[in-house]
């Protein structure tokens, strides 16, 4: 049906209709912990299409050097049907989609655990977002509390792409209002003892596109890769923030940001998925440029804030390297990766040693400093090729 509406002559109305203060309203986003409770699942906003050029501007504006994002022939050599989506893509953008419903009023995001990557995203894709409510602790009146979800993303088909866990840090509502309820589904339809399903071919490859210093026979448990490389992260940060479509105003509200207090406040802090997008650009040359798929990552946390001016450094140490899927001609490598700032990453294996590589969060009750330099660590899992 094509709409027809005559337009006419617009007349000015502001005039002649009078200013009404008991009117004002103020619209609210996101949720305070009273508000997530348990058992509760929110459909998210909008959805995303990827095509060709975002999914090919993200690969490369976050240093991904493995052509299976952005070489059509080698991909389908591979046995997919086109150049894959970035997991990194995919991963900040069912985050972000969340934000609006799970964390925009969320004080600090504490931990990613279990994320996995299911099925490959390909440009033309869209994807939609779901978030499950498992659990929230209360700390006391008044204090923050710590809201356990789970997130997952959508295809068209309704295919279970990627799904993860996260814990974030949120206040209580206090006298502040609510924000309208968003959209519920009844169902979620979480996998649980998730397989992956990738059409890979088993081999051989095209050679002469990858070094072959990062194939699987590359990597001995106990090594450790410095990266050589660092990344400036400029005012850039507040793009790709809206552009995976995360709405919290700390990422992009200077007077919000300057207004908060503690270790959070001051200039916009750049949104954690992309610090990790960064650092894990910065180790593709050296681990994973010959990945035929990320298979997820677990124990992620961002330790220190990062602002604009802030170099990112990165570090990986392997920690297994056991075999792959049964016909492919590959290997599951288990990687620690370690974010810095400001400091190159040879230098942070110099001056803090063995401590790097310790987690930051138990240090404290450990009567031990934490490291103000490190701001991220996670352990991801990527199935690289043997040959």
């Amino acid at each position: 049906m094509t709409v027809k509406m005559p337009l006419g002559v617009q007349e000015e109305k502001a005039p002649s209709l009078p200013v009404n203060l008991e009117q004002v309203r103020h619209p609210q986003y996101g949720r305070y912990l009273d508000d997530l409770e348990p058992g509760r699942v929110f459909r998210h906003p909008r959805g995303f299409t990827i095509d060709h050029g975002w999914a090919r501007s993200f690969a490369t504006c976050f240093m991904e050097t493995n052509p299976l994002y952005f070489n059509a022939e080698y991909a389908r050599a591979l046995g997919f049907q086109d150049v894959v989506v970035s997991p990194q893509l995919v991963f900040n953008l069912i985050l972000s989609m969340g934000v609006q419903n799970d964390s925009e009023k969320a004080i600090a995001n504490l931990g990613y655990y279990q994320a996995q990557f299911l099925l490959p995203v390909y440009p033309g894709d869209t994807l939609t977002a779901m978030t499950h409510v498992v659990s929230r602790r209360e700390r006391g009146e008044g204090q923050p509390g710590i809201a356990h979800i789970q997130t997952l993303g959508i295809n068209q088909r309704d295919e279970v792409v990627m799904q993860y866990e996260r814990k974030i840090l949120v206040g209580p509502r206090g006298d502040a209002p609510a924000a309208a309820p968003p959209p519920e589904s009844p169902a979620f339809p979480w996998v649980e003892n998730a397989s992956l399903h990738v059409p890979l071919t088993p081999g051989p490859y095209p050679t002469g596109l990858t070094g072959g210093h990062t194939l699987a026979g590359s990597f001995q448990p106990g090594d450790i890769i410095v990266h050589a490389n660092g990344r400036t992260v400029t005012d850039e940060h507040m793009w790709w923030s809206y552009g995976v479509g995360n709405t919290h105003p700390l990422h992009n509200d200077r007077i919000y940001s300057t207004g908060r207090t503690g270790a959070m406040s001051g200039e916009p802090i750049v949104y954690g998925g992309l610090v990790f997008a960064w650092l894990q650009g910065l180790t593709s040359r050296d681990v994973s440029e010959n990945a035929l798929w990320e298979v997820g990552f677990s124990e992620g946390y961002h330790t220190q804030p990062t602002v604009a001016g802030d170099t990112l450094a990165a570090i990986s140490r392997v920690l297994a390297v056991d075999p792959g899927p049964e016909g492919v001609d590959g290997s599951v490598v288990t990687f620690q990766l370690i974010g810095v700032k400001n400091i190159s990453a040879a230098q942070a294996v110099e001056t803090y040693g063995a401590e790097l590589f310790e987690k930051e969060l138990p240090k404290r009750k450990l009567g031990k400093e934490k490291i103000s330099a490190k701001v991220f660590e996670v352990e991801r899992r990527v199935l690289l090729r043997n040959a």
